[in-house]
C-alpha cells in the first residue's frame, strides 16, 4: 500500500472527501516525522515503534574506489514490530 491507497481507504471509510483524507494522512505522517526529529519515541502499541538509534562515527570504504573514508556519527530511525502485527504477519508455513 502507498500514500494514495491509504488516502483514498480513508476517505471511503471515514466518509471524508478527497481533501480531508490528505490534510489528515499528512498529519499523522508529519506528526511521526516531527517527533522522531525531536529525539522522542514514536509508539502505537501492538502495531509498531520508532525510534531513535545513535551511531558512532567509523571508518569506512568507498567500494568504488577503495580509498578509506571517515563516516561521521548519525541517527537512524529503527524500526520495531509490534506483538499483534507480528502474529497478524506471521502466517504458518507447511
Amino acid at each position: 500500500m502507498n500514500k494514495l491507497k491509504l488516502i483514498e481507504v480513508v476517505k471511503n471509510r471515514c466518509s471524508l472527501t478527497q481533501k480531508e483524507s490528505i490534510d489528515l494522512v499528512n498529519i499523522f505522517f508529519s506528526e511521526i516525522a516531527t517527533t522522531l526529529a525531536k529525539g522522542d519515541r514514536v509508539e502505537i502499541r501492538g502495531l509498531w515503534a520508532f525510534n531513535l538509534k545513535k551511531y558512532q562515527s567509523y571508518t569506512g570504504r568507498n567500494p568504488k574506489t577503495g580509498k578509506f573514508v571517515k563516516v561521521s556519527s548519525k541517527k537512524l530511525p529503527f524500526f520495531k514490530c509490534g506483538k499483534n502485527l507480528k502474529e497478524r504477519t506471521d502466517y504458518p508455513t507447511s
